[in-house]
């Protein structure tokens, strides 16, 4: 017979929530967020690895998770670059489990939250990507058919609970079924990562510059830095990915527009300095992701990797996006819910074509990184007929046929993101301002 787990997550739950009780976790609870940033940029900036590598890696990788969708990969070959595209989840956990001192007894620190998901979308033909961001207070419909990760018994649906609770209810798959029940995609692929990649791989990669358009000072994760341009890597990194307070507005929205600076820093650094063709280099990070991992089935072999991988490793910077799912406060201001706009995100996802933010989308936002001043202005969003049907009228032809499928999305202006290409500022805060 199957039951009904308690529910645990961040914060206190809504009143809307169906199913028990949200937890408050530590100060650490966000670390997590760090790694699984810098990993999806390595992901989508093509950091393709040796096979000898991928094979030695793949060896001292933790146990692998089916997701029991891997129907959906049948008849995929196992060498040279994936054929199609690629869907892949990447969760962020807050567990302390094996994570060393400094983040809390794992014993008395029990949670294990997803306080990030990052859906990396590759498409069919490898021409674009996209990086979509999912607040972790974001409240959603947890499909039926999860199973509790301890018994195996099979979980009840759940309604208007925060995304972050979803990993300690059902585990990975559950996740990845929450987030495929929200976009109307499939993802085959899916890995869990904890707090300490994001340093390691920051190390790996030399150091990552980046803007900051105002003093960053943050007592909560021991960051200040001032004005100006900084290289970053190491425990710096990895408190400049974890601010919260000193960026922006304070909120977690603002954190994801302040990582979203680095990621697309990090993605420029990728492709400039050399490190997508040394082998050497490209060890070090895959081995420093993959030391934090655990992954489902479908990337245990190691040909798998290499041939994601490869699929993205020559995407043009300025057509990978990374997008911040659109939400709006719940009236309580404890949550956060989808907004209308998200529809369009889900289209660009479903439909396979590459995403177009609208380049005044941050102006008016008090969380969102600002404009480097030395860089070039960016370029008008292409008007771009999104529907069937004639671009102006809205109308078919006199045949009635169809109008040819659409080749760009255009989001809409409350939608906030960035290019690789592009390059933004962190919104600082000083102490004086929180």
């Amino acid at each position: 017979m199957s039951r009904q787990r308690t529910t645990r997550g961040a914060d206190d739950a809504p009143a809307i929530a169906r199913h028990g009780r949200l937890r408050r976790h530590g100060v650490w609870g966000t670390v997590a967020k760090a790694t699984a940033s810098v990993l999806a940029v390595v992901l989508a900036s093509g950091t393709a690895v040796a096979a000898y590598a991928a094979f030695d890696l793949a060896a001292t990788a933790k146990p692998t998770i089916e997701l029991g969708n891997e129907s959906a990969l049948d008849g995929i070959p196992d060498v040279g670059a994936i054929e199609g595209g690629v869907n892949l989840l990447v969760i962020g956990s807050d567990s302390r489990e094996g994570q060393g001192d400094g983040f809390g007894d794992p014993d008395l620190e029990t949670s294990v939250l997803n306080d990030v998901n990052l859906l990396l979308h590759i498409s069919q033909d490898h021409t674009h990507a996209s990086v979509v961001s999912f607040p972790r207070d974001m409240l959603v419909d947890v499909p039926a058919g999860c199973t509790d990760p301890e018994t195996g018994e099979e979980l009840w649906e759940q309604y208007g609970v925060k995304l972050n609770s979803v990993l300690d209810y059902g585990g990975m798959p559950c996740v990845v079924k929450t987030v495929e029940n929200l976009t109307g995609v499939t993802v085959p692929f899916a890995g869990i990562v904890q707090f300490m990649g994001a340093a390691a791989i920051s190390e790996a990669v030399g150091g990552v510059e980046v803007c900051v358009a105002e003093p960053i000072e943050d007592e909560h994760t021991d960051l200040y830095l001032t004005a100006g341009s900084h290289e970053l890597k190491g425990l710096q990194a990895l408190q400049f990915l974890r601010t919260r307070y000193g960026v922006g507005d304070g909120s977690d929205l603002g954190r994801i527009s302040n990582q979203q600076v680095f990621m697309s820093a990090l993605a420029r650094e990728l492709q400039s300095n050399g490190t997508l063709t040394d082998p050497t280099k490209m060890y070090s990070i895959a081995k420093a992701a993959l030391d934090n991992m655990q992954l489902s089935n479908s990337l245990a072999d190691p040909t798998k990797m290499v041939s994601i991988a490869k699929a993205a490793k020559d995407i043009d910077l300025a057509k990978i996006a990374f997008v911040q799912y659109p939400t709006a406060y719940s009236e309580d201001w404890s949550a956060v819910m989808p907004t209308d706009s998200a529809e369009a995100v889900n289209l660009a996802l479903q439909q396979d074509v590459p995403i177009v933010l609208d380049p005044t989308a941050l102006e008016d936002n008090s969380y969102a990184s600002v404009g480097d001043p030395n860089a070039p202005a960016p370029e008008a969003a292409p008007e771009t007929a999104t529907e069937t049907g004639d671009a102006e009228t809205g109308e078919t032809g006199e045949t009635g046929e169809a109008a040819p499928a659409p080749t760009e999305q255009a989001l809409p202006s409350d939608v906030t993101g960035q290019t690789a290409a592009e390059t933004r500022c962190s919104a600082g805060r000083t102490l004086a301002d929180q």
